[in-house]
C-alpha cells in the first residue's frame, strides 16, 4: 500500500509491502515455507518427521504453522529475550519450546544453534531447517517478496528498506534487483549490537533484529547503505508508524521508520521508495508499545513525536 502521511512534508512516494498480514503475522512464513519445501524436495524430510531450529520469534511460529499443516513435528529453540507472546504463539500451533539460558560469554544466538545441535544428536532423523545459511530462504524472496513489491508499486524504485538478522530478505531481494538490472538501492536496517555490516557485539533486548555471529548468509549480502537503530529509536518509529498511517509493526519496522527518517529528508522530489513491513505489532504490545517496560528497560521516554534519526549510518 501506498502511505502518505508518514512523512508527508517531503515529496516523495512511500510504499508499505504489508507482510505482517502473512498467516503467520510476519514475512517469515515465506522463508518457513521455502525452508520445509527445500527439505521435502530433498528427501530429507517427510511427513510425520521433526524440525529443530533456533529462532528469536517470527521463524519459530512460522515454522510452528507451516508444521501443523503438514504433519511434522516441531521443536523452537529460543532463550530469555524471546517475546513471551510468540512463545505462547508457537505453543498454539503445537510447537515444543526449548528454553536455552545465555552463556557467561552472553551470545544468544550462539547458544542457541549449539542447542539444536545438540537436540539433533538425541532425535534420529530430525534435521533443522538452517535458515542461517540455507539458499532456499534468499529464494524465497528472491521469487516473491521483490516481484510482489516491484508489482505493487509499479517499479522504477529509488530505494528498498530492509531490516536484517539472517539476511536472506535483503539477499533475496538484492539478487532479484540484480537479475533484473533495476536501479533499485537496497538499505539495510540494522541495530547497534549486531555484528552485521561490521557492527560491533552488544547487547539487544529486542528480538529479530541483528545478529549475535555472522550467519553464513550474510558473506553474499551486500546492501547499498547501512543504517544501525538504537532500540529506543525501534520504539519511536513503531509508535509513529502506528499513529500516522494506522500500521502496527514489530520493531524491525520500527527500525526501518528511524532509518527512512534520517534519509528521506534528503532525498530530492519525487523520490521513489518501499519498505517491508515484516512483522505484526501484537507480540509486541507488552514491551514497544508499553511506557512501563520502555522506562523501565531502556531507561528512556518514548516520546511518540520525536524525530526518529539513527545514531550511524553508513554507505557502501
Amino acid at each position: 500500500m501506498e502511505v502518505s502521511r508518514l512523512f508527508e512534508h517531503h515529496d516523495i512516494t512511500i510504499y508499505a509491502k504489508l507482510d505482517l498480514l502473512q498467516l503467520a503475522g510476519s514475512t517469515k512464513e515465506r522463508t518457513a515455507n521455502g525452508l520445509i519445501e527445500e527439505l521435502l524436495g530433498s528427501g530429507q524430510l517427510h511427513a510425520g518427521g521433526m524440525i529443530i531450529e533456533s529462532t528469536s520469534g517470527n521463524l519459530g511460529i512460522a515454522l510452528a504453522r507451516q508444521c501443523v499443516v503438514r504433519g511434522i513435528k516441531f521443536i523452537a529453540v529460543v532463550d530469555e529475550n524471546a517475546n513471551p507472546l510468540a512463545l505462547e504463539l508457537m505453543k498454539a500451533y503445537g510447537a515444543t519450546v526449548d528454553r536455552v539460558v545465555t552463556p557467561a560469554a552472553g551470545n544468544k544466538l550462539a547458544a542457541r544453534r549449539q542447542r539444536v545441535q545438540e537436540l539433533l544428536a538425541k532425535h534420529a532423523g530430525a534435521v533443522t531447517t538452517n535458515q542461517y545459511g540455507s539458499l532456499a530462504n534468499p529464494r524465497a524472496h528472491f521469487s516473491t517478496t521483490m516481484p510482489e513489491i516491484v508489482a505493487g508499486s509499479g517499479g522504477n524504485l529509488d530505494y528498498l528498506f530492509v531490516a536484517t538478522s539472517t539476511t536472506g530478505t535483503l539477499l533475496g531481494c538484492q539478487q532479484y534487483i540484480r537479475a533484473q538490472g533495476l536501479d533499485t538501492k537496497v538499505v539495510a536496517v540494522d541495530a547497534i549490537g549486531s555484528v552485521l555490516f561490521g557492527g560491533e557485539s552488544g547487547i539487544r533486548r529486542l528480538p529479530g533484529l541483528g545478529a549475535g555471529i555472522l550467519p553464513e548468509l550474510a558473506s553474499a549480502a551486500e546492501p547499498d547503505m547501512v543504517f544501525q537503530i538504537p532500540e529506543i529509536e525501534m520504539v519511536r518509529g513503531c509508535r509513529l508508524l502506528a499513529r500516522r498511517e494506522g500500521i502496527l509493526a514489530g520493531a524491525s519496522t520500527g527500525a526501518i521508520v528511524a532509518a527512512m527518517g534520517q534519509l528521506v529528508p534528503t532525498l530530492d522530489a519525487g523520490a521513489r521508495i518501499a519498505f517491508v513491513v515484516h512483522d505484526t505489532g501484537v507480540p509486541y504490545l507488552q514491551t514497544v508499545y508499553n511506557d512501563e517496560w520502555v522506562r523501565s528497560t531502556l531507561n528512556e521516554e518514548p516520546e511518540l513525536e520525536r524525530n526518529t534519526e539513527p545514531s550511524d549510518r553508513s554507505e557502501k
